[in-house]
C-alpha cells in the first residue's frame, strides 16, 4: 500500500472518529430525565415511587442492549446506528406528544414502554461507536474511551443549555430536541463511521497521540464554555443565540483533523512515485509484517508471549473470551459488581435530582444537572488519558482509578447526607466526576482482561448494571424511602422538603461505594500481572531501522 492510500485511509478513520464524537455528544439523553420528570409527575399525578419506576423503565432499555451487542458482530455499523436513531425518534417523540399535551396522557404501562425505547436507543448508538473506535485505535484505548465517554457526559449539558438558551427550559421543547437531533446526527454518521485497516507503526502511534491531544483540548474548551454559560445564565435573546452558534462551531471544530489528514494525503500523492522507488520492497514487507504482529499482540496481550501454541480448554485473562467464558472468572464478577456500586448510585442521584434539589431548597435544578454532566465529562476524559499514561509509563493497573473514584464518591454522598452548606453543588461535582471515571475506565479494562473479539456483547452485558443499579438504588431505595418521608398532595402525588428526605438514601449509597472500593482494590491486585505484561511488551518494542528492515 502506498503512502497516499495509507494517509487517505487515516483521514477516513479520523473523519469516522469525528462523527463518533458527534454521536456521543447527543447520546447522553438517558441522563436528562430530571429536566422533564417533574412535568410528567404533575401531568400524570404520580407518586415519587411511580415516577422513579418510570426512570427505571428508561434504564431497563439498556438491558436490551444485549441485542445491540449480538448485532455488532453481525450487522454493519451504519445499520446499528440507524436502529438506535429510529428507536429514539419514536420513544422520545411519543413522550413529547404527551408532555406537550398533543395527546392525552397514556396509560402508565405504555409510558414505561416508550421510556424503555428511548433508553434502549442509546445502547445501539454507543455500541456502534465504541466497538468501531476501540478496534480502529487499539493502542490508544484509554484516550478513545475517555474522549467518547466524555462527550456522553457533556451531552446532558449541551441539551440542557441549548434548551435553556432557546426555549427557557420548556420540557416539551426539550423532548422534541431529544427525539429529532440524535436522529439527524446518526443519519450523518452512517456515511463515515466504519472499521478501517490498521496502521500500527511508531509514527502512526505518535500521530494518533497528537490528534487525540487536539480532541482533548477541544473537549475541555467546550466543557468550560458550557460551565461559563451556566454561571452567567443570561436571559437576553441575542446573547443566548450567540451562545448556541459558538457552541455549534466548537462542536464542529474537530473536523480540522480529518481535513488536515486529507490535505496531507493529497500532497503526498504528488510525490508518491518517487517515494515508492526509493523505498525497497523488502522494507515494505518487513514493516507490514511488524504491523500485523503488533495488531495481533494488542488483541491478545498475554497469549502471544508463548512461543509454542498450546491447546487450552479455557482462555486465560488477557485472551479473547466469549461472554460465558468471561462469566466463569472471578475477575468478571469483581468488575461487574464494583461497576454496579458505582453507576447504580450515580444514576440514583441523576434520576432524582429534581426531587433532591427541592428537598434541599432548590426549586430550579438545571444548574445541578449541568454540573453533573460537565464534571462527568472531566472525570471521563481525564481518567481515560491519565490511566493510559500511567499504564505506558509504569504499568499501573487501570482498576486502581476505579477504586479511587469509589472512595471519593462515598465522601460526596456523606456530604449530602449531612446537608452541609453548599452540599448539593459539591455533591453534584463529586458524583458527576466519579461516575465519569467509572464509565471511562471500565471500557478499556473489559477489553484488556477479556479481549476484543466478543467485545460488543461483553460491553452490553457489563452495562446491564445501569438498569439493575437504577432499579435497586433509584426505583427501590430512593423511591420507597422518599415516599416514607413525603406528605400527600391533592390529586394523588406527594412531596417532601428537608434534609431528612434523602439522608438515609445517601448513607446507604455511601456504604455501597465503600463496597465497590474494596472490590476494585481486589481486582487491581488480581490484574497486576496482566498490566505488568502489557507494560513490559510495549516498553520492549522498538521500531525497526531502515538497515534492519533491509537486512543490512
Amino acid at each position: 500500500m502506498g503512502y497516499h492510500e495509507t494517509y487517505s485511509l487515516n483521514a477516513w478513520k479520523w473523519l469516522g472518529f469525528v462523527s463518533a464524537v458527534w454521536v456521543q455528544a447527543i447520546s447522553g439523553n438517558n441522563y436528562t430525565f430530571s429536566n422533564y420528570s417533574d412535568a410528567i409527575k404533575t401531568l400524570m399525578n404520580l407518586t415519587q415511587l411511580e415516577l422513579n419506576n418510570l426512570s427505571v423503565a428508561k434504564d431497563i432499555g439498556k438491558a436490551f442492549g444485549l441485542l445491540a451487542g449480538l448485532a455488532s458482530d453481525r450487522l454493519p455499523t451504519p445499520v446499528i446506528l440507524l436502529i438506535g436513531a429510529t428507536e429514539g425518534l419514536i420513544g422520545y417523540g411519543v413522550q413529547w406528544l404527551v408532555v406537550s399535551q398533543k395527546i392525552q396522557p397514556l396509560p402508565y404501562w405504555q409510558m414505561c414502554i416508550f421510556l424503555c425505547m428511548g433508553g434502549n436507543s442509546t445502547t445501539w448508538m454507543n455500541t456502534a461507536v465504541l466497538v468501531t473506535c476501540i478496534r480502529n485505535f487499539r493502542r490508544n484505548r484509554g484516550p478513545v474511551s475517555g474522549i467518547l465517554k466524555g462527550y456522553v457526559g457533556l451531552s446532558t449539558a449541551i441539551f440542557t443549555d441549548i434548551c435553556s438558551a432557546l426555549f427557557s427550559d420548556n420540557p416539551a421543547k426539550f423532548l422534541i430536541m431529544l427525539s429529532v437531533i440524535p436522529f439527524a446526527v446518526c443519519l450523518t454518521a452512517v456515511f463515515f463511521l466504519r472499521e478501517t485497516p490498521q496502521s500500527v507503526s511508531v509514527a502512526a502511534e505518535k500521530e494518533e497521540a497528537r490528534y487525540f491531544a487536539i480532541f482533548n483540548l477541544v473537549a475541555v474548551v467546550v466543557a468550560f464554555y458550557l460551565l461559563a454559560y451556566d454561571f452567567i445564565s443570561s436571559t437576553n435573546q441575542v446573547f443566548s443565540l450567540v451562545f448556541v452558534i459558538i457552541l455549534l462551531v466548537l462542536l464542529a471544530s474537530p473536523l480540522a483533523v480529518p481535513v488536515y489528514s486529507f490535505c496531507k494525503s493529497w500532497r503526498l500523492a504528488r510525490f508518491e512515485p518517487d517515494v515508492e522507488r526509493r523505498e525497497p520492497l523488502l522494507e515494505q514487507d518487513a514493516n507490514a509484517a511488524a504491523e500485523r504482529n503488533e495488531v495481533i499482540n494488542d488483541e491478545t496481550p498475554v497469549a502471544m508471549e508463548e512461543a509454542v501454541v498450546v491447546e487450552k480448554s479455557r482462555p486465560v485473562i488477557g485472551e479473547d473470551h466469549t461472554i460465558f467464558e468471561a462469566m466463569r472468572t472471578w475477575d468478571f464478577w469483581l468488575l461487574f459488581v464494583s461497576f454496579l456500586c458505582g453507576v447504580g448510585t450515580g444514576l440514583a442521584v441523576m434520576n432524582n435530582m429534581a426531587q433532591i434539589g427541592l428537598a434541599l431548597g432548590h426549586a430550579d435544578v438545571s444548574m445541578f444537572v449541568s454540573l453533573i454532566s460537565i464534571w462527568g465529562f472531566f472525570g471521563r476524559i481525564t481518567s481515560g488519558s491519565v490511566s493510559e499514561y500511567f499504564l505506558k509509563k509504569a504499568g499501573t493497573p487501570r482498576p486502581l482509578w476505579n477504586a479511587a473514584s469509589q472512595i471519593l464518591m462515598a465522601v460526596g454522598f456523606l456530604l449530602m447526607a449531612l446537608a452541609v452548606p453548599g452540599c448539593l453543588y459539591i455533591g453534584s461535582i463529586i458524583v458527576g466526576a466519579c461516575y465519569g471515571v467509572r464509565l471511562a475506565v471500565s471500557v478499556p479494562v473489559a477489553s484488556e482482561l477479556f479481549g476484543l473479539k466478543y467485545y460488543g456483547l461483553l460491553y452490553n452485558v457489563l452495562i446491564l448494571n445501569l438498569p439493575i443499579g437504577s432499579f435497586l438504588f433509584s426505583g427501590l431505595l430512593a423511591g420507597y424511602l422518599y415516599d416514607a418521608e413525603a406528605t400527600p398532595t391533592p390529586g394523588g402525588g406527594n412531596t417532601c422538603v428537608g434534609s431528612h428526605c434523602y439522608r438515609l438514601v445517601f448513607i446507604i449509597m455511601a456504604l455501597a461505594s465503600i463496597l465497590g472500593f474494596g472490590l476494585d482494590v481486589l481486582l487491581t491486585i488480581r490484574s497486576k500481572n496482566i498490566y505488568t505484561k502489557i507494560f513490559t511488551r510495549r516498553k520492549s518494542k522498538k521500531p525497526p531501522t531502515t538497515m534492519e528492515s533491509n537486512g543490512q
